[in-house]
C-alpha cells in the first residue's frame, strides 16, 4: 500500500463518492463473466500456496500469443514486472519520450538509471517521428522504453519506426522495451512478438487489466527470449506473487476472446463521439487510436467533476504536459453521454478555452 505517497495513477474512487469511474482505462464492458466465475471456483483452493511457476496459465498464454513458453514470465500486475526488470537490466542510462507512463521513470529511477527524454510535439498529435532515432544515435542509452498505443496520448507507433528503432537497438546491443498493455483494445496496431525469436534484447510487456476489464486482480505478463533476463527477474520478486484467483482468472479470460472483439467494436464510434462533443465544448482533444483521449481543457475540471460522481485522470503529472490536460477512458455510450452532460453543465459550449 502507499503510506503518506501521492498516488500518481487513475483508479482511485475509494474516498470520493465515485459512481463513474473514466479514469481507468479498462474494457469498457467490465470483467467477463466467465472469468468471474472461475474466480469464484477457484475460492476453494485459497488455502493452497499459488502455484509458483503459474503452470496452467503459461501454457494459456503461450497459446494465445503463439510463442514459446519459455518467454512468458508472469507478475502481479504489469506494474511489478516494470520494477523488476528495471532492476534486472541495471542499466545506468535509459530513454523514453514524453509523455509517456510515468511507471517506467519510477522504476528507472530506484534502479538509479538516468533518463533522457524525447519530447513529443502537440503539434503532431504527440506522434513518434524518425527525429526519435537521431535522439538515440546522440544519447546512445542502454535501454528504451516505449508504449504502444502511448499512454496518455492513445495514439500508435508507426510499424516501420517501431521496426528502425528495434534493429538499432538491436545493432547496438541496446534493450528495448515495448508495453503493449493496451494493444488489443487499440486500432489495427501491429505486436512485436513476431521479432521475439531473433531480437534477444526486445522485451514485450501485457496485462489483463484493460483488456479484460481485471485491474483489481494484478495480473500481467512479459514475453522476451532473453531467458537470463527472465531468471533475474524472477529474483527480484517474491514467491507466490500471482495468486490463485488471478492466476485462475488469466486461464479464463483467455479461453474467451469474445468481450475483447466485441470492446474493439464498440471503441472506435464511442471514442469519435467523446471527441466531437469535447471539441464542441471548446477542448482541444489528442486524436487517438486507443480506448482513452487525451484533452485540454479548464484547469480543476477533474476536481468539479467528482461533484458529479465522475472521475477523470489529471495528466499534470506526466512530463510533457501540464495544468489543464486530462485523459478519459472511452466507456459505454450511456455512461459517456453521462460524462458529456457534466462537462456542458460546468463549461457550457465556450471556444474560450485557450487551444494550446
Amino acid at each position: 500500500m502507499l503510506y503518506r505517497t501521492k498516488n500518481p495513477h487513475g483508479g482511485d474512487i475509494y474516498e470520493e463518492n465515485i459512481v463513474l469511474d473514466f479514469s481507468s482505462n479498462t474494457n469498457p464492458y467490465g470483467t467477463p463473466k466467465g472469468v468471474l466465475e472461475a474466480m469464484n471456483r477457484a475460492m476453494a483452493g485459497v488455502q493452497h500456496y499459488p502455484d509458483p511457476y503459474c503452470r496452467e496459465l503459461v501454457r494459456a498464454v503461450a497459446a494465445f500469443e503463439n510463442v514459446p513458453r519459455e518467454y512468458i514470465l508472469c507478475g502481479n500486475g504489469a506494474a511489478e514486472l516494470i520494477y523488476a526488470y528495471c532492476r534486472a537490466i541495471g542499466a545506468r542510462c535509459a530513454a523514453e519520450p514524453a509523455p509517456t507512463f510515468s511507471e517506467y521513470a519510477l522504476g528507472l529511477g530506484l534502479a538509479g538509471c538516468r533518463i533522457d527524454y524525447y519530447t513529443l510535439r502537440q503539434e503532431n498529435q504527440f506522434d513518434l517521428d524518425d527525429g526519435f532515432l537521431e535522439f538515440l544515435a546522440g544519447r546512445m542509452p542502454e535501454a528504451v522504453f516505449l508504449c504502444n498505443p502511448n499512454n496518455p496520448t492513445g495514439r500508435l507507433i508507426p510499424s516501420g519506426l517501431a521496426e528502425r528503432i528495434l534493429h538499432f537497438c538491436h545493432r547496438n546491443q541496446i534493450r528495448l522495451f515495448v508495453d503493449e498493455c493496451f494493444l488489443d483494445l487499440a486500432d489495427g496496431g501491429i505486436s512485436m512478438k513476431k521479432f521475439l525469436g531473433d531480437y534477444p534484447e526486445l522485451f514485450i510487456l501485457k496485462a489483463f487489466t484493460k483488456s479484460y476489464g481485471m485491474a483489481g486482480v494484478r495480473l500481467g505478463y512479459c514475453l522476451t527470449s532473453d531467458g537470463s533476463l527472465l531468471e533475474k527477474m524472477s529474483r527480484m520478486t517474491q514467491p507466490w506473487n500471482v495468486s490463485v484467483l488471478a492466476q485462475a482468472a488469466g486461464v479464463a479470460a483467455l479461453k474467451d476472446p469474445s468481450l475483447l472483439m466485441k470492446a474493439k467494436a464498440l471503441i472506435p464510434s464511442e471514442r469519435r463521439y467523446l471527441q466531437s462533443e469535447l471539441e464542441e465544448t471548446g477542448f482541444r482533444v489528442c486524436g487517438s487510436q486507443a480506448n482513452y483521449l487525451l484533452f485540454y481543457g479548464p484547469p480543476g475540471l477533474d476536481t468539479k467533476l467528482k461533484r458529479y460522481g465522475i472521475a477523470i485522470r489529471n495528466c499534470d503529472n506526466y512530463k510533457g504536459l501540464g495544468p489543464g490536460w486530462y485523459r478519459i477512458a472511452v466507456r459505454l455510450h450511456e455512461e459517456n453521454e453521462r460524462l458529456i452532460d457534466a462537462v456542458r453543465q460546468l463549461c457550457g459550449k465556450e471556444s474560450s478555452w485557450q487551444k494550446i
